[in-house]
């Protein structure tokens, strides 16, 4: 449930990326899990709206599909795997975000906490496969985050990667 009401918080900011992609059908539909979630799942605790589509859409995901490039890959303190465009998005998509909205500062504070817990609680078990299966941690994150970022600007279909010794 946790999870739940946290993902439906975070589709108020992937509804207005959807918008500023023009990707109008898709912030109906992200828009409308909003709407049905909060009003009849008890404020998004319970996901009536299940069989909508989920969408992940935030601000760097935007600029990349106005063909801003990613810039170098960094790892920020506390927030994790990042570039230079997706950091920068995420405090754009701060400005829409209804936790960062919050006035009351212990509410506001508290559901950051409980939000960073949720989600480190959902890597555990990925955290696990990754220490047994990986000789190289850093090369393996970098990689994985840049080609997951990569396929979300392109929603699933990145342009093919040329090589120099390619035939043609």
């Amino acid at each position: 449930m946790v999870s739940n009401f946290f993902s439906n918080l975070d589709d108020v900011v992937v509804t207005v990326n959807d918008l500023l992609q023009f990707k109008f059908k898709q912030a109906a539909s992200d828009g409308s899990r909003v709407l049905f979630n909060t009003t009849f799942g008890l404020f998004g605790l319970i996901n009536i709206t299940e069989k909508l589509p989920k969408h992940n859409e935030d601000f760097g995901q935007t600029l990349g599909y106005w063909g801003v490039p990613s810039g170098p890959y960094l790892v920020l303190p506390v927030l994790g795997p990042s570039s230079i465009r997706d950091g920068s998005g995420l405090y754009v998509d701060s400005f829409s975000s209804v936790i960062s909205n919050t006035d009351h500062v212990p509410t506001r504070n508290s559901a950051w906490a409980l939000k960073g817990l949720d989600a480190r609680a959902g890597f555990l078990e990925q955290e696990k496969v990754m220490d047994e299966a990986v000789i190289d941690r850093y090369s393996f994150m970098r990689d994985a985050y840049t080609m997951r970022r990569q396929n979300l600007v392109y929603d699933g279909n990145p342009p093919r990667v040329r090589y120099d010794d390619e035939d043609e």
